[in-house]
Formats: structure tokens, C-alpha cells, sequence
């Protein structure tokens, strides 16, 4: 037990001192911090957009001008579109648009924007929707709708989900997207994990093998403590580093939003919604109550059995795969290219797990979202993505068993492997003489 101890803890410092590690662990905030700056100032960045001179034969604009944004600005001409198009340059305008008179609302209406200059796609969109909006004004005003009318017939419905058995509100479309959101993230969260953890414990095999160091240590230590201890130390790491990663984000996710609201404004980053279709802009108060509305789910989700389930499943899924990772690179020979052929039935049924997530989150109670989540190669990331929609707690703990067990026996699976496979040299391996060494041959 000593001895499987400082494997750890050599496996464990002698990363954690490394540079490279720092860096990745420090970078990878910072440049998040950058990208949300960059994004910010992208969208807030007041370029200089076009100045339009606005022809309106049909009247359109005569209760709201149109509406200008930071790609337009929009100003009505009271002239005719032939002395529009000869003085508008020197009126300092780009461009001419033009709404033509009509003689039935009802018909088609082609308005056409005369300039050397092409239109970007969020203006067209914005003159589009603002032409079509008072369009639509003119022919209720014309067909003597009551606006306020129209607008009561416009039906907003709202799914709320009871739970049959205590009449409890279990919540409704707000619950629905929280939990897409936050299941899709814990299972990409362990997709990575496995990647880039697996391939840490497989390469750090590897380099013992390719440097024969392996040969001094499984003289003093038994092969299966080593590659425990390589697993183990490694999982570590990754613990410290999200650990780390934990602490900073929030810390630096609230350093940049107050120098975004300090030096650009609080609205900065704010799309124009203007340039949507039909979409109006939402109110400040409307958009209070919509982030009210989903802290108030985040909330009310069972963190308590969530949390401690995730690390279960982390440790479970890390064990199985790492474990597998660690069995290849003890089987590589010399040439390192070999690693393709023998980690592609590991990678696989990762890359598997990732599609069915996607579809599991948008059907999280499906036969699929059932089996998918008790396969235990798959289970690590799809049980996860399911936590958020409350699955019946017999299918947690089914799923937990049958990983947990599958994951003891792929690492004594592995140990025997190991054992064999990191005394080899100088020769090939593959699946049959992987097979030999499990049978003990």
C-alpha cells in the first residue's frame, strides 16, 4: 500500500510541477476572459454604417420612421426618386431606398434600394422586418381590425409539467431548457475528461516503456500497483486542475463582466434584435423575469443527489477507460503509430455516447435514453445528461452498479495486459497477442 501511495504521489507532482501544466490550467480562464472581451467588443463596435436616404411613395413611414441601427441610418427624403438618386451623394448619403406606391395594400409591395454599395445581411433583415411590420399596421388599419383585438387573439401558452401523484409542479418549458443545457454540458464535461485524461495515463505508459525506465520500477513494485498508481495519480491531476478551473472562471467570468459594464455599458454585446424578423426587442423587465425564472430552476434542481451521482459516474467512467488507455500503451512496440489500430475500439463507443447524448437530452425518458444509460461504455456520459430530468432513482443505481462492476473488471483486465505488455519490445502487437497474454498463454 506504501508503495502504490508514492506512485501517486510521484505521479502527481511530477506533473503538477511541470510548466506546461500551469500554463494550460492558467490559460485556459484567461482565454475565455479574452474571448468574452473580443466578443463584446466585436458586437459593441460602432462602425460606420450607411447612411440611407428613405424615398417612402407609399406613406408607409408616416407614424414610424424606420428605426435605425449601428449597420444604418435611415433618414426621409420629401422629394421624388429621380432628384433622390442625382443628389444623394452629395447630400452625403450611400444609397437610396425606395418604397413605392401601391394600389391595394393586399398586393405584393417591392420596395428596391438604389447604391454602389451592397447591403450587409443584418440590414437587409432589419429594412425587411420594418417594412413588412407597418405593412401589416396598414392593412389591419385598412380592414378595420381593432389592434388591441389582434392582439389578444395572439394566444400564449405556457406547458406547466404536474407530477400525477402529489400534484406538484415539476416545472414547465423553462425546466425543459435548463436541463437541455446543463445535461448536454455534464456529458460533454466527461467526454473530455475521458479523452484527455485517458490519452495522459496511455502516453505517460508509453515514454516509461520507450525509455525502459518501466524495467527499474516493477523490480521493486508489483506491474499492477504501477498502473494504478499511474491512474490514480493522473485522475488526481485532472481533479486539481478543474478544481483550479472552479475557483477561476466565476472569478474572472465577474472581473470581465464589470470592466464590460464599466468601460462599454451595460448593454454592450446586446445583439440587435431589430435586424429579426418579426422579433421585437424585449423589454428590461421581461428580460428580469426571464432570468429570474431560470435561476429559479437552476435551483430548484436536486443538486444534492446530482452532484455526488456526477463524481461517482466521473470515477466510474475515468476507472473504465483509463484503465483501457493504460492497457494500450503498454502493448505499443517501438513505433507509436500503432496506437491508432488498438485505442479505436476505446474511442468508438466515446464518440458513440456523444451522438446519443444529443438525442437523449431532447428524449431523456426513450428506450434509448433507458439502455443507452445502462450500457456502462456509454453510461459515464448519457446517465449524466439525464440527472437534470429526474430519472427514476432504480435506474441511478442500476446504472452505478453495472459500472462500477464493469469498471473493477476491465482494470483487472487491464492489470493482466499491463503485466505482460510492458515488458515486451521490439515487436507488434496486436488484438490475438493481446488475447494470449488475458488467457495467461
Amino acid at each position: 500500500m506504501n508503495k502504490l501511495a508514492l506512485i501517486i504521489k510521484r505521479e502527481y507532482w511530477t506533473r503538477v510541477r511541470k510548466l506546461s501544466f500551469w500554463l494550460a490550467t492558467l490559460l485556459m480562464p484567461l482565454g475565455m476572459f479574452i474571448f468574452m472581451l473580443v466578443i463584446v467588443f466585436i458586437f459593441s463596435y460602432e462602425s460606420d454604417g450607411l447612411n440611407i436616404a428613405v424615398v417612402d411613395d407609399a406613406a408607409l413611414t408616416e407614424q414610424r420612421d424606420l428605426k435605425s441601427s449601428k449597420t444604418a441610418e435611415f433618414t426621409i427624403e420629401s422629394t421624388s426618386l429621380e432628384d433622390a438618386l442625382n443628389t444623394y451623394e452629395e447630400k452625403g448619403f450611400d444609397g437610396v431606398l425606395h418604397i413605392p406606391k401601391y394600389d391595394d395594400i393586399f398586393n405584393e409591395l417591392k420596395p428596391a434600394y438604389y447604391s454602389t454599395k451592397n447591403l450587409g445581411f443584418t440590414t437587409q433583415m432589419s429594412i425587411s422586418s420594418q417594412i413588412e411590420s407597418r405593412i401589416r399596421d396598414e392593412r389591419i388599419r385598412v380592414s378595420q381590425i381593432d389592434p388591441d383585438l389582434l392582439k389578444k387573439l395572439k394566444p400564449d401558452v405556457s406547458i406547466t409539467e404536474i407530477n400525477p401523484r402529489d400534484k406538484t409542479d415539476t416545472g414547465g418549458e423553462g425546466r425543459s431548457a435548463v436541463a437541455t443545457v446543463l445535461g448536454g454540458a455534464m456529458g460533454f464535461i466527461m467526454y473530455i475528461v475521458v479523452f484527455v485524461y485517458g490519452t495522459m495515463v496511455m502516453r505517460s505508459v508509453m515514454e516509461e516503456k520507450t525509455t525502459r525506465i518501466v524495467e527499474v520500477i516493477v523490480s521493486s513494485v508489483k506491474p499492477f500497483q504501477l498502473m494504478m498508481g499511474k491512474i490514480i495519480g493522473v485522475g488526481l491531476v485532472g481533479l486539481t486542475q478543474v478544481a483550479i478551473w472552479g475557483i477561476l472562471i466565476p472569478i474572472i467570468m465577474t472581473v470581465a463582466s464589470l470592466i464590460i459594464v464599466a468601460f462599454v455599458g451595460p448593454e454592450a454585446g446586446a445583439p440587435d434584435m431589430s435586424a429579426m424578423p418579426n422579433n421585437p426587442s424585449m423589454s428590461p423587465d421581461e428580460m428580469q423575469g426571464m432570468v429570474e425564472a431560470v435561476m429559479t430552476e437552476i435551483t430548484s434542481l436536486n443538486w444534492w443527489m446530482i452532484i455526488p451521482s456526477f463524481i461517482l459516474f466521473f470515477l466510474g467512467g475515468y476507472f473504465l477507460y483509463a484503465s483501457l488507455f493504460a492497457a494500450v500503451g503498454s502493448a505499443m512496440g517501438d513505433d507509436s503509430g500503432e496506437s491508432g489500430s488498438l485505442t479505436l475500439p476505446i474511442t468508438i463507443p466515446v464518440i458513440l455516447a456523444l451522438y446519443i447524448m444529443f438525442a437523449v437530452v431532447q428524449n431523456p425518458n426513450s428506450d434509448l435514453a433507458f439502455w443507452s444509460s445502462q450500457f456502462p461504455f456509454f453510461s459515464p456520459i448519457i446517465m449524466p445528461a439525464r440527472f437534470a430530468f429526474d430519472p427514476p432513482v432504480w435506474q441511478v443505481l442500476l446504472s452505478l452498479v453495472t459500472l462500477l462492476l464493469t469498471s473493477t473488471f476491465f482494470v483487472w483486465l487491464s492489470a493482466r495486459i499491463y503485466r505482460v505488455g510492458i515488458l515486451r519490445y521490439g515487436q507488434k502487437s496486436g488484438f490475438k497477442q493481446i488475447w494470449s497474454w488475458i488467457k495467461g498463454s
